[in-house]
């Protein structure tokens, strides 16, 4: 297989799987706002979306028949699964964490913001590819615009804990996206590296939610927001999320995922009342062309 470089996709670049990563991004999204509205430790709910869209994607998995060769792979595969598991269980956690500390829309931003150049960083060290001008330029451009949306102050809801928190998440998502690359890059079926990575992560993250008890799942707004983030955000973002792997990139994708805090951004600015002054709008500005410059495609003069 030869190298690919960041930003880039397949020989011939198609933007079908690029549209389905901003389907996705666009998905989770949604899914600080709707966690807004249940009364329960962020970490909890974390869980209990794990919980059950890994459940979700691990019976897709299994219906597929990919989950037999993947599993079966040898003790070095099943270990880089049980690492991604890890990953992803860190990026969730995370997530909410600082979302409930720093703002749905600063807190999605700079966790998914911070993820392009952790993916870059570790996909140049790892030497899965090396990066192209369009993907410096627009990961510069996002880097750039969460800047300016955090320097908005205390109305873009700045807090230094949850912005810690944010970048933990981001490097979790990062890395946890590297392995499932590298996975489905090498020939594993998509739907078996994400049914076992969130099906890993939500069994990782039972006792968590039995800690803070389940109770709140019983109530029905704990229960409807609680299938809404396992089922479409996890079990439906991340099959279109694997699907999209298979021809773009990890760092490519990484960037890409920028829809997602332009959505929290709007959905935090109109749906929760949140305050963005005119430096954090205009990051958000920068954000969003940053990730048209990577999402539209390319203009081929030649077949190479």
């Amino acid at each position: 297989m030869t190298s690919m470089s960041i930003g880039s996709t397949t020989p011939v670049r198609r933007f079908g799987g690029g549209a389905d990563i901003v389907l996705a991004a666009a998905l989770w999204g949604t899914t600080g706002t709707v966690r807004s509205f249940v009364h329960a430790s962020p970490v909890a709910v974390g869980a209990a979306r794990l919980l059950i869209g890994g459940a979700f994607l691990f019976a897709l998995a299994v219906r597929s028949g990919g989950l037999r060769p993947l599993v079966a792979g040898g003790r070095r595969t099943r270990l880089i699964l049980l690492l991604g598991a890890v990953l992803a269980a860190i990026y969730q956690v995370a997530f909410f964490s600082a979302v409930a500390r720093t703002g749905v829309a600063t807190g999605t931003v700079v966790t998914i913001g911070s993820g392009p150049v952790f993916a870059g960083l570790l996909s140049w060290l790892l030497r899965m590819g090396t990066p192209t001008r369009r993907w410096l330029l627009s990961t510069a451009g996002a880097v750039a615009g969460c800047a300016a949306l955090t320097a908005g102050g205390h109305s873009a809801g700045v807090e230094p804990v949850g912005i810690a928190l944010a970048l933990l998440s981001g490097f979790g998502y990062a890395a946890y996206a590297t392995v499932a690359s590298a996975l489905i890059t090498r020939g594993e079926d998509s739907g078996a590296v994400v049914g076992v990575l969130f099906g890993g992560a939500g069994v990782l993250l039972l006792p968590v939610l039995a800690l803070y008890g389940p109770g709140w799942l019983l109530t029905g707004r704990g229960a409807a927001a609680s299938l809404y983030l396992g089922l479409i955000t996890t079990g439906v973002g991340y099959v279109l999320y694997g699907r999209g792997l298979r021809t773009t990139p990890v760092a490519a994708a990484t960037t890409l995922t920028l829809a997602e805090p332009a959505v929290a951004a709007v959905l935090g600015l109109f749906v929760l009342g949140e305050h963005l002054g005119a430096t954090a709008l205009g990051g958000l500005v920068l954000l969003v062309i940053s990730l048209l410059i990577l999402a539209l495609p390319t203009r081929r003069s030649s077949t190479r």
